[in-house]
């Protein structure tokens, strides 16, 4: 989880660094460094505890000399607190090299001890200095050959990993490898790059490589030169990042997270695009992939988190549209309880980094097993994807907020294009007009979440300034609606810290109804009376009976649903829509609530404690 960001060129190294990690930072945020062989042949190193901004005013204060090779990185601890001792980069060969690692090294006690027993000391308490000191020895025995010791080392690294190193005999040189964690080259002109993904170097490139699993890479200003771990040549296809440097940056906006929750709308309308043609969904990725869908029995959705609850509001869709069984599970969960897969299992994994990996290992256990599998992502390059079958890429644009908000509405916006492209190539059971009617329906989503955004915030930035000494919050939600009181429980729990559940309404009954008193604030996800008032008479039923327990109800419901209005204390609107589509625009408000709640209490919506933004270990 943590961002890594190397430049060999040039220019100046620290700028780059530092830019590359400011916009990495949310992979990790406990501690920061960077590493430099400057002008005179010389390797400095400095890191600090705490936040980019700690490094930047330590070395505002005594600055490092700078040099046109360097290596940078950002923390989220894992083995050892985030203290400045075990802060990346760590040094070996007597302070001649430099290593950072993203990942978790599962063999370090082994082969730290066998170093010990020969006479090395270690000054952290990480497993990234046992792969810097076991590089500086494989160093020496190779003759000061830094690729053919990366090689070895690779070689004895059990776990996920990616390690960049320089040694200050070999300036103009940066050596990176990978497995099982994320690592991208930027090509630029006389330069190169190295980074946990693109946003580390995009504002000086959009011309990019992804990494394979078991593939090691040394750059220099040159050129780069991708073997596997055996030493064989590998040819790695470039791509074209589609989003500028611009993109990642918060606009004037109070947080990223406040620019992505006004960016729901374009993330919804830009996973559209270029899927629609006369009323039928499309999906150029997946052209000639047709018998792959004619031949599915069973769907399985696997992911984590946010990305989770999309996957269960897909199910409905999936499942109505299709008329195949659909089930979602959690991908940390699937590979142990020995599923049963076969040629007509079409595994869906869902990431935003296409990085986690949880999804990914699930992933590869369903390949294994002889299930076909496709993914749903937001970034190109990544691994999830080229370990798939098919792909359909969200185009949410870069994503820098821990929490997701404008990814999980793409996501569902992919899910409901697939499933109806799916529909499509298996024979629509019902009318070419209902079709082309939940085309319309997907196409209008945009603007409705725009008039959330312009005609409900402020209320609920009022309401969330009202609530700022909350200590709980209840979430109910029926059908779609319950994968949506999910999502906003953990958008509390993620930013505000405090007690939040989500609830299937029906569930209330049967255990939850218990943590109901006075004044206990829940929030309920109202169904539409136009399509099913069974539902909905149950749920406004749900709601007289907390209120009658002392509950204080902010019920989110269609415009022009009156008959909430006697028992709920605050109704939030969102525009008609069928209900499958409901969700799309129910979350926003859920979304708003919890970033200006957290912002009520002071804390940084962008970068809450003990996340990150991409879960690369397990």
């Amino acid at each position: 989880m943590c961002g890594i960001v190397g430049y060999v060129g040039p220019r100046q190294s620290q700028g780059i660094l530092l830019s590359g990690l400011a916009r990495l930072e949310y992979r990790g945020y406990d501690s920061a460094g960077i590493a430099v062989i400057d002008d005179n042949g010389d390797l400095g190193m400095r890191k600090r505890a705490g936040k980019l901004s700690v490094l930047r005013s330590d070395l505002e204060n005594a600055p490092l000399a700078d040099g046109t090779t360097g290596i940078g990185h950002t923390r989220w601890a894992t083995h050892g607190g985030p203290t400045d001792g075990n802060a990346h980069p760590h040094l070996a060969d007597d302070d001649r090299l430099a290593v950072i690692h993203n990942g978790i090294i599962e063999n370090f006690g082994e082969l730290k001890a066998e170093l010990v027993a020969v006479g090395y000391t270690f000054r952290s308490e990480t497993d990234t200095e046992v792969a810097a000191v076991l590089l500086g020895h494989e160093y020496r025995a190779n003759g000061g050959d830094l690729v053919a010791a990366f090689r070895t080392v690779a070689g004895r690294l059990e776990g996920a990993f990616t390690l960049l190193a320089m040694h200050r005999d070999h300036p103009g040189l940066v050596v990176g490898a990978r497995r099982n964690s994320p690592l991208v080259i930027g090509l630029g002109e006389g330069e190169n790059f190295l980074g946990s993904d693109v946003a580390a170097f995009v504002e000086h490139t959009r011309r990019a490589l992804a990494i394979g699993q078991d593939q090691i890479v040394a750059i220099t200003p040159d050129g780069v030169t991708v073997t596997d771990f055996f030493g064989e040549a590998v040819d790695v296809e470039p791509f074209e990042v589609t989003w500028d440097a611009s993109a990642a940056d918060k606009g004037g906006w109070s947080s990223f997270m406040a620019k992505e929750v006004s960016e729901e709308p374009d993330a919804v309308a830009n996973t559209l695009r270029g899927r629609v043609r006369d009323g039928h969904v499309v999906i150029p990725e997946l052209d000639g992939m047709d018998e792959l869908f004619t031949n599915v029995s069973r769907i399985i959705v696997i992911a984590c988190g946010t990305a989770a609850y999309a996957g269960l509001v897909g199910k409905y869709a999936l499942e109505q549209w299709t008329r195949i069984p659909v089930d979602v599970e959690l991908a940390h969960e699937f590979r142990y309880r020995d599923p049963v897969l076969d040629p007509g299992t079409l595994v869906v994994s869902i990431s935003q980094s296409g990085e986690t990996m949880d999804t990914l290992m699930a992933v590869k256990y369903a390949r294994e097993r002889g299930a076909k599998t496709l993914s749903i992502c937001n970034t190109q390059g990544a691994t999830i994807p080229r370990e798939s079958d098919a792909i359909v890429y969200t185009h949410a644009g870069p994503e820098v907020a821990v929490a997701s908000t404008k990814a999980f509405v793409a996501q569902i916006t992919a899910l409901y294009l697939l499933g109806l492209h799916i529909a499509r190539v298996r024979g629509w059971a019902r009318s070419g007009t209902e079709e082309s009617m939940q085309v319309l329906e997907l196409e209008a989503i945009p603007g409705k979440i725009a008039r959330i955004l312009e005609r409900e915030q402020e209320r609920i930035e009022q309401l969330a300034h009202w609530m700022a000494d909350t200590r709980s919050v209840l979430f109910l939600g029926r059908h779609v609606g319950y994968p949506i009181a999910l999502e906003g429980a953990l958008k509390l729990k993620e930013l505000a810290y405090i007690h939040a559940e989500g609830f299937a309404a029906g569930e209330l009954k049967h255990g939850p109804i218990a943590l109901i008193e006075p004044g206990q604030p829940v929030f309920v996800i109202v169904p539409s009376p136009r399509a099913s008032a069974d539902m909905h008479k149950k749920v406004v039923s749900s709601i007289q009976e907390i209120r009658a327990r002392g509950a204080r109800v902010i019920a989110i419901a269609e415009e022009g649903d009156v008959a909430v209005l006697p028992f709920a204390d605050e109704v939030l609107r969102i525009p008609l829509a069928e209900p499958l589509f409901e969700p799309l625009l129910a979350v926003v408000p859920l979304h708003i609530f919890a970033m200006a709640l957290a912002t009520a209490k002071g804390l940084d919506v962008d970068q809450p404690r003990n996340l990150a933004k991409s879960v690369t270990v397990e």
